[in-house]
């Protein structure tokens, strides 16, 4: 097996927002990501099973019950998952400081990476105002985002009629309706606040559906996004690092990258994650390369500068 093909293996993996028992779970492209990943421990940071939307309506496809299945496997087979319920999945809050199926619950915990940084880790409901304080309004938000993400499913449906790859109609009107992304800010700027009080050097949450890593303060914030618009998780390096994969990004440049004279790329299973990573990165750097010898032959005078942000 060449290098290009090795699967990635990872200290840790966080992920959240699953919303099994949905149609806008985007559980196959979570079940090639699980098959594709190795990791020391998996972080399960809340509303991975949407309780509140079976309640109404039983909805469990085998691609739904596969991700469960996978994940109890990798703690069968002795790696470390540790559950964080989120308010979706708050049944399973009984259950806190249990172990179930080699499954340890936890209201939050307490991480330390390889390079020494502590991390505490919460699904972050306990911050949103409206879950907190009016569960009424919750429900009606609640009702009025699974209306969004099934319109995103069928125009989802029509991009692949088209030979487009997967991207979020969701999480592209949300980013851009001044309410959401107000709230997106204030949400950051609570749980960051919340981990300074703690005494801990960052914090990794979910819930809101934003992927996202940077400074607040002295604070690292994270968020490793969700499973039902981004597709993302947050991943920590043997070297303690953090990184936040985009996994429908990734797949969907891989593939315009190997271009459709592959056969054997026709479906995500069939790149690996390793051979994906590789293009992916591999096209990044052409295309900043490209980026940056287009600005100095316009500019010739002008210093070079990295393009792209770090946090």
């Amino acid at each position: 097996m060449t290098a290009m093909n090795t699967k990635p293996h990872y200290r840790t993996v966080w992920i959240s927002d699953v919303h099994l028992g949905t149609r806008g779970c985007q559980a196959e492209l979570l079940v090639d990501f699980l098959n594709e990943v190795t990791a020391d421990t998996y972080y399960l940071v809340g509303d991975i099973i949407d309780g509140w939307r079976l309640k109404k309506s039983w909805y469990w496809p085998e691609s739904h019950h596969a991700v469960i299945t996978n994940i109890m496997e990798k703690a069968k087979n002795g790696t470390k998952v540790i559950f964080v319920p989120g308010n979706h999945d708050e049944f399973a809050r009984e259950f806190v400081d249990m172990t179930f199926g080699h499954v340890d619950v936890r209201m939050n915990d307490i991480h330390t990476t390889a390079d020494g940084k502590r991390l505490l880790v919460i699904h972050g409901d306990e911050f949103d105002g409206v879950v907190k304080y009016a569960r009424w309004l919750a429900y009606l938000g609640d009702t009025a985002y699974n209306l969004a993400i099934m319109l995103n499913r069928y125009f989802n449906a029509a991009r692949r009629k088209l030979g487009y790859g997967y991207w979020s109609l969701s999480a592209y009107l949300k980013n851009r309706v001044k309410n959401a992304v107000q709230f997106i800010c204030n949400f950051e700027t609570a749980v960051a606040h919340a981990a300074a009080k703690r005494k801990v050097d960052g914090v990794v949450c979910g819930h809101i559906h934003h992927a996202e890593k940077r400074m607040i303060g002295k604070v690292l914030y994270c968020n490793d996004g969700d499973w039902v618009e981004s597709c993302t998780a947050l991943v920590e390096h043997k070297n303690g690092e953090l990184e936040l994969l985009h996994w429908a990004d990734m797949r969907n440049m891989a593939m315009s990258y190997i271009g459709a004279s592959d056969t054997n790329a026709s479906t995500p299973q069939a790149l690996g994650l390793g051979r994906l990573m590789s293009l992916f990165r591999s096209a990044s750097t052409q295309t900043t390369s490209a980026n940056s010898a287009q600005k100095q032959a316009s500019t010739p005078s002008a210093h070079s500068t990295p393009l792209g942000k770090t946090a």
